[in-house]
């Protein structure tokens, strides 16, 4: 049986929990496959690897907000309300079934999760733009809404074979993005991060077929996200080099 290492739940700020996520990923170059859930301990923007650093710069209320370069591509995402996962798998085939989307199967694995919980997505069927800006206005087939509204979104990353697929469940509405409801809005049901992070580690489970352990970061990976926020995700030369 594949076993995945599940590191425990913390909240961070954007550039730790980017340095996170990319250790995760050079950590699954090496072999370590891995699944975390996280929070953010304020609200923050996160850019796609191709956006301009000056797209929220327009809107007032997402002008002030930190904000970092996600490694993977895709929109911007204002992370507040929300629960944040990455799944990080080492090449080959005992991992990743050729052909087989793990962004689609992760999705797949959130949309179950959600379900027990009373919170009934769909999938988006074809691609749809509201906005240029916010990932939750831009509708990929695959993606998660609970009737016309986005609720989940993610994107991928592969280094040397090796996948990083993080994602974010909408959970409620923030002050920052008003117009973007999320879970307690549309279905009357205030989840916490934990409940949800629960439910979808069963369903990864049951889904999967695979053993999931709880173990937390070695020390090595630990100094390798410090010089990671330290040398990249709080520079300019990287959050600002578009």
């Amino acid at each position: 049986m594949s076993v995945v290492r599940l590191l425990p739940f913390a909240e961070a700020d954007g550039p730790h929990n980017m340095a996170a996520d990319e250790t995760l990923l050079e950590a699954a170059g090496a072999g370590q496959a891995s699944l975390r859930f996280y929070g953010w301990s304020a609200a923050a923007l996160s850019l796609g690897y191709f956006q301009p650093h000056t797209v929220h710069i327009y809107d007032p209320l997402l002008a002030n907000l930190p904000y970092v370069r996600r490694p993977t591509g895709g929109a911007a995402l204002v992370h507040h309300h929300e629960l944040t996962y990455s799944l990080a798998l080492p090449a080959g085939t005992s991992w990743q079934t050729r052909g087989e989307s793990w962004l689609l199967r992760m999705h797949a694995i959130v949309a179950e999760a959600l379900a027990r919980l009373g919170a009934v997505p769909e999938s988006v069927g074809q691609d749809v733009k509201h906005g240029d800006v916010l990932c939750y206005l831009h509708h990929t087939p695959g993606d998660l809404r609970i009737g016309p509204n986005k609720i989940v979104g993610s994107a991928q990353r592969r280094q040397r074979g090796a996948l990083l697929q993080h994602g974010a469940v909408l959970l409620a509405a923030s002050p920052y993005t008003l117009a973007l409801p999320g879970v307690a809005e549309l279905c009357s049901r205030r989840l916490s991060g934990l409940e949800v992070a629960g439910a979808v580690k069963e369903s990864f489970i049951r889904r999967t077929g695979w053993l999931l352990q709880a173990s937390d970061w070695t020390e090595e990976e630990r100094r390798r996200i410090d010089a990671l926020v330290a040398e990249k995700y709080s520079q300019p030369a990287w959050n600002d080099k578009r």
